[in-house]
């Protein structure tokens, strides 16, 4: 077994997930950052100048000694209280649109970049056997 743990980790397969993970998790920064630091304060304006992600509905009665703030999702979170956080839901639905669309012009890139490559000139075995065969049409069938 141990032969074939190590004859796994050393494909080529396994090197590229971990590094795709690894920028996976660093591109998930970014659009975090960009999320919450730059697109959400616009929608959250247009809404009325809150911050959007403190959008939410108590479901329960915060604990007698909360000291927090009743409109601070985070402060009531961290307090236990129940909430409905409909407001940190839609930053995290545009987080996913906005990795799901880069992840779509990648995937849209590369496979034009492979057709690309495919539309190049045949080799010149594959040019053979094309002049083969379009010989072998001309010639009458007895």
């Amino acid at each position: 077994m141990l032969n074939e743990f190590k004859a796994f980790i050393n494909r080529g397969n396994v090197l590229d997930l971990a590094v795709a993970v690894i920028i996976g998790a660093a591109f998930g920064k970014i659009v975090s950052s960009l999320t919450d630091d730059l697109i959400m304060p616009v929608i959250g304006k247009l809404f009325g100048g809150l911050d959007f992600a403190n959008y939410f509905i108590m479901l329960g009665d915060p604990p007698a000694d909360f000291k927090g703030s009743l409109a601070s999702y985070a402060d009531l979170k961290a307090a236990g209280v129940p909430l409905l956080g409909y407001g940190q839901f839609i930053t995290v639905a545009v987080n996913f649109l906005i990795v799901a669309f880069v992840i779509f012009l990648l995937v849209r890139a590369a496979n034009k970049a492979f057709h690309r490559a495919e539309d190049a000139a045949d080799p010149a075995d594959v040019v053979l056997l094309r002049e083969i065969r379009d010989e072998l049409k001309k010639r009458p069938i007895d």
